[in-house]
C-alpha cells in the first residue's frame, strides 16, 4: 500500500467518505472521486460531494446507477414477500459499491477503490483480511461481509482505526464544511425511510390481510401485510395477549403472523446459505462470535460446513439469541492476534 497509487473513494457527501479522500490525498495518495445516484432525491448529497472534491482539487465522477440500483430495489421487496427481511446494504456492498463501481474504477486505471467504512484490512502472509473496526460501537464490518474475498487487496479503508468523534474533528481540521452533517439514517433508496410506503408502491399484492395466531394456533386477530412485520418486532402489532407479545414467526404460505411469548423468540441455532467465505472455507466445524444484524453485539457459538463446498452452514449458538431473522446476514467472527477477523457470512434462513 504506497502512496502515488491512483485510487477511487466513493464519496457520498457525508462526513466519513469526505476525511477518507482527504486523509488518502494528505498520504500522496492521487484522487479521484465516485458519487452514485441512486434515487431522484440524490441532488444534495450531489453538491455536498461536489464541494468537498472541489475543494481537494480532485475530479468527481458521478454515476447514475438508479437502473441498476432497481436490481437492490428488486430484492429488497422480493424478500419481504417471502416472508423475510431483507439487509440492502449488504446486498448493495457486493454487487454495487465493490462491484460496478470498482469495474468504474479499475477500467479508468484505479489500483484501489476506497470508502469511509469503519472496519479494518489488514494483511498476514501477505493475504487480506477483513477486521472490525478499532472502535466497536461505530464497526461496519458487518454490511462488508459479503464482498468477494479477492476484493479485499483491492479496497482501502482508512477510518478502520478512528473514533466518529475523531472523524468530524479531523474534517473540522481539513476544512471540509461538512463536518456538522448527521449521519444518514436511513436507506439510500428510502430517503424518507418508509419502506412500507416503498413496498406498497412496487408491490401492491403484498397489501392484503391475513390472521395473526399464536404459536398455538389460536387467532388473535388480522392484519393487513406481512411486509409491516419482522422477527423479534414488538410494538405496532395490535394485538393484546395479556403479556408482552412479539413476532416469533410469519408464513408466507399462509399469509400468517405468528406470535409468542419472550421465551418463543429465543432460538439456539439457524442455517444460513450463499454462505461468501473470507478465509479459506473451513472443513470442519469452528468456534467464533456470529452477528445475526447490524447493530448486534455477536454471540459465541459453533459454525459447522455444511456439503463439500461450505455454500451453507448450521451454528449452533452456546446460549440462546433473540429474534434470528430470516433475510438478514449472519456474520462469522474469528478471534486472533489482530482483532476480530470477518471469516465469512450468510443468509439466514
Amino acid at each position: 500500500m504506497t502512496s502515488g497509487e491512483h485510487v477511487f473513494v466513493a464519496m457520498s457527501g457525508g462526513v466519513d467518505s469526505s476525511v477518507a479522500a482527504a486523509l488518502l490525498q494528505q498520504q500522496g495518495y492521487h484522487c479521484s472521486g465516485l458519487f452514485m445516484i441512486t434515487n431522484d432525491q440524490a441532488q444534495a448529497n450531489q453538491s455536498d460531494a461536489q464541494k468537498v472534491a472541489e475543494q481537494l482539487g480532485i475530479e468527481l465522477h458521478v454515476l447514475d446507477l438508479r437502473g441498476e440500483f432497481e436490481r437492490i430495489i428488486r430484492y429488497f421487496c422480493d424478500e419481504y414477500a417471502a416472508g423475510r427481511t431483507p439487509n440492502p446494504c449488504v446486498y448493495c456492498n457486493r454487487y454495487i459499491k465493490f462491484g460496478l463501481l470498482w469495474d468504474f474504477a479499475r477500467e479508468r486505471g484505479a489500483d484501489r477503490i476506497v470508502t469511509g467504512h469503519y472496519a479494518r484490512i489488514l494483511y498476514e502472509n501477505g493475504a487480506a483480511g477483513l477486521y472490525e473496526a478499532t472502535n466497536p460501537q461505530k464497526d461496519q464490518s458487518y454490511v462488508l461481509s459479503m464482498i468477494p474475498r479477492e476484493r479485499l487487496e483491492q479496497i482501502l479503508l482508512p477510518l478502520g482505526s478512528h473514533a466518529k468523534d475523531q472523524t468530524r474533528t479531523m474534517a473540522f481540521e481539513m476544512r471540509l464544511h461538512i463536518e456538522q452533517k448527521p449521519d444518514s439514517q436511513e436507506i439510500c433508496f428510502i430517503p424518507d425511510d418508509n419502506h412500507i410506503g416503498l413496498l406498497e408502491e412496487r408491490r401492491p399484492d403484498l397489501v392484503r390481510s391475513g390472521k395473526v395466531v399464536d404459536s398455538s394456533g389460536k387467532i388473535l386477530g388480522e392484519h393487513t401485510g406481512l411486509h409491516r412485520f419482522t422477527i423479534g418486532q414488538r410494538r405496532g402489532l395490535g394485538i393484546a395477549m395479556g403479556q408482552p407479545a412479539y413476532v416469533i414467526g410469519l408464513d408466507p404460505q399462509t399469509n400468517t403472523v405468528i406470535l409468542g411469548s419472550k421465551e418463543e423468540v429465543m432460538a439456539s441455532s439457524l442455517r444460513a446459505v450463499g454462505v461468501n467465505w473470507l478465509i479459506d472455507p473451513p472443513g470442519q466445524t469452528i468456534h467464533g462470535n456470529i452477528k445475526i444484524r447490524y447493530n448486534h453485539p455477536g454471540a459465541p457459538g459453533k459454525i459447522s460446513p455444511l456439503g463439500t463446498d461450505a455454500n451453507e452452514v448450521q451454528v449452533d449458538f452456546d446460549e440462546p439469541v433473540s429474534a434470528i431473522t430470516p433475510g438478514q446476514a449472519a456474520v462469522f467472527y474469528l478471534e486472533n492476534d489482530f482483532g476480530r477477523q470477518i471469516a465469512g457470512g450468510g443468509w439466514i434462513r
